[in-house]
C-alpha cells in the first residue's frame, strides 16, 4: 500500500515513520500515513510564521476564490471522500455522505463570508471634544493559528478550523485526529490546488503526545482545539497568554413536555442518540420526559431504537455502525454494566460485539452514573421522568456541561422560557439538540467550551478589531 504524504507549507512531504489507520469494523488497513519528523513540524511552524503579513494581505478576492475551489473539489469527489470518511472512521455510509455534503457548505459559506468583510466607519463627532473625528474599524488576524481535531467528523470539523483561518488571511497548522487523518489529508491535496501562497496551511499527523509542543510554540498565537474537556483546559492552563478557543464535550438532553408530537420526538431522539454510534457532542443523551406522557413516549421510543439498522458501515442500509475502536466500545460496556449494577433498568440494548455496541435505553439511572453525568460518546441514552417543566428544565440545567439541549413542545411560551433558563450555547425547539447548521454560532458554556465555532463567529474569533482614527475631517 502506498504511504500518503503529509501536506508541509502547502507540499506534499514524507517523514522517518508511518501510522497506519485502520477501519474500526472490520480491522482492515485502509491506508498509511507518513509521519512528519520534529524537523520538518520546525519547517512548518516557521513557514506559517514567515507568511503572516503575506497572508493578513491577500486580496479578499484570492481567499474568497480559494475557499469557493475548495467547496467545488469536494463535491466533484464527494463519493470519495465519503467512502474514505466511512473506512477510517467507522461511520455509516449515509452520514459519512452528509458529513462531506456539511464540509461542501461550510467551505461555501466561509467564501460567502470573505466576500463580506469589510471596515465599519463611526462618526466621533458625536461629542465637541470630537469634532472632525471618524474612526474606521476593522478585523485583523491575531496570527497562524494551530487547529486541532477530533475523530468524530474528520472532514467537516478541520473544515470549520480552515475555512474561517483562509477567510480571515491566518496561516493555519492542522493537527487530524491520529485515528482519523486520511480525510484531512485529502483536504490539504485540494487546498494546494488553489493559488494560496507557500506556508499558509499545513497538515500534519503527529501523535497526540507530541502536540504539547506546537501548543507552547509562541509562534503560533491561536489554538482551536476540538475535544474532551480535560484536555481542552489543560490547553488553556498551558497556555493562558494565547488565545484559545474550545469547543468540547456534553451530555445533551431532550426534553419531551406533554404538549409534543410523540411520534416525532420518538423517532428523532432514537436516531440522533445513536447516529455516529453516539460519537457526537450534541448527541442525544439525556431524554426528559414529562411524567403525564412518560409511559406513553417510552412505548413509542424503546421501539423506534430497536428498528435501527446497526451493522456493517458500508453498507446503505446500516444507521449504526462500530464505535472509533474496540476499546472506545469496552469503555462504554463497563459504564453501562456499572449504571445497571447501581439499579438503573435495560430497556434495550447493552450488548457489544467488537467496537459496535447496540444502540441502549436505561432507566431508573442513579444521579451520580457516569452515563448521566459525564459525556457517554457512545450509543447510549439515559430517560428521567419528571413533573413538569420547572422540574425539566433544572434537570437540563444539572449537569457541568452546557453545549446544546433539545426541547419538543408546541408552547411558544416554553420556547422562549427554555431560551431563558437553559444553560446551554444552544436551543433546538421542536427537535433534537443534535441539529447543527454550519452557519450558526455553534459552541457552549460551562465545561463545553469557550468562544464558537460558525463561520461569522470563527472569523471573528480568529480576529481583533483595530480602530483607526482619521483627525481634521469635514464630516
Amino acid at each position: 500500500m502506498d504511504v500518503r504524504p503529509f501536506w508541509l507549507a502547502g507540499r506534499p512531504a514524507t517523514g522517518e515513520s508511518e501510522l497506519t489507520v485502520t477501519n474500526p469494523h472490520d480491522g482492515r488497513v485502509v491506508a498509511v500515513c507518513s509521519v512528519p519528523t520534529a524537523g520538518q513540524v520546525e519547517e512548518a511552524v516557521a513557514a506559517a510564521a514567515a507568511v503572516r503579513k503575506q497572508a493578513a494581505a491577500l486580496p479578499i478576492h484570492v481567499r474568497a476564490e480559494a475557499l469557493a475551489h475548495v467547496s467545488r473539489r469536494l463535491a466533484e469527489r464527494a463519493d470519495e471522500i465519503a467512502a474514505l470518511i466511512t473506512a477510517e472512521n467507522g461511520k455509516p455510509i449515509f452520514w459519512a455522505r452528509g458529513e462531506v455534503g456539511r464540509a461542501v457548505s461550510t467551505f461555501r459559506f466561509a467564501a460567502e463570508e470573505t466576500r463580506r468583510l469589510g471596515g465599519e466607519t463611526v462618526r466621533l463627532d458625536t461629542e465637541a471634544a470630537s469634532a472632525g473625528r471618524l474612526a474606521y474599524v476593522s478585523r485583523v488576524p491575531h496570527g497562524p493559528i494551530l487547529g486541532i481535531s477530533p475523530f468524530n467528523f474528520p472532514l467537516n470539523l478541520v473544515a470549520h478550523k480552515v475555512a474561517p483561518a483562509i477567510a480571515v488571511g491566518a496561516p493555519i497548522v492542522l493537527k487530524p485526529a491520529p485515528a482519523t487523518p486520511v480525510s484531512s489529508l485529502v483536504l490539504g491535496e485540494i487546498l494546494a490546488e488553489t493559488d494560496l501562497p507557500e506556508g499558509m496551511f499545513s497538515v500534519l499527523p503527529v501523535p497526540n503526545d507530541r502536540a504539547g509542543a506546537l501548543v507552547e510554540d509562541p509562534r503560533l498565537p491561536v489554538v482551536s482545539f476540538t475535544g474532551s474537556a480535560p484536555v481542552g483546559y489543560a490547553i488553556i492552563d498551558r497556555v493562558p497568554r494565547k488565545h484559545v478557543t474550545l469547543e468540547l464535550g456534553g451530555n445533551a438532553a431532550a426534553v419531551v413536555l406533554a404538549d409534543a408530537d410523540l411520534d416525532w420526538a420518538a423517532s428523532r431522539i432514537a436516531l440522533f442518540s445513536n447516529y455516529q454510534a453516539g460519537q457526537s457532542c450534541i448527541a442525544v443523551q439525556r431524554v426528559i420526559v414529562e411524567e403525564s406522557v412518560h409511559d406513553d413516549f417510552v412505548a413509542r421510543l424503546v421501539p423506534a431504537v430497536e428498528a435501527l439498522v446497526t451493522g456493517d458501515p458500508a453498507d446503505e442500509k446500516t444507521q449504526v455502525g462500530p464505535l472509533v475502536s474496540a476499546e472506545a466500545a469496552e469503555r462504554v460496556e463497563r459504564w453501562v454494566g456499572e449504571a445497571v449494577s447501581a439499579g438503573a433498568r435495560l430497556l434495550t440494548g447493552g450488548t457489544r460485539e467488537g467496537a459496535t455496541f447496540a444502540p441502549t435505553v436505561l432507566a431508573d439511572v442513579p444521579a451520580d452514573a457516569k452515563v448521566s453525568r459525564e459525556e457517554v460518546f457512545g450509543p447510549v441514552m439515559v430517560v428521567q421522568k419528571v413533573s413538569g417543566v420547572d422540574e425539566a428544565f433544572a434537570a437540563v440545567n444539572d449537569s457541568r456541561y452546557g453545549l446544546q439541549a433539545g426541547v419538543f413542545t408546541r408552547s411558544l411560551d416554553n420556547a422562549f422560557r427554555a431560551n431563558r433558563e437553559l444553560e446551554v450555547g444552544g436551543v433546538i425547539i421542536g427537535d433534537v439538540p443534535s441539529y447543527r447548521a454550519d452557519q450558526m454560532p455553534y459552541g457552549g458554556v460551562k465545561d463545553s467550551g469557550v468562544g464558537r465555532e460558525g463561520l461569522r463567529s470563527a472569523i471573528a474569533d480568529f480576529t481583533y478589531e483595530k480602530v483607526m482614527v482619521l483627525t481634521g475631517l469635514t464630516l
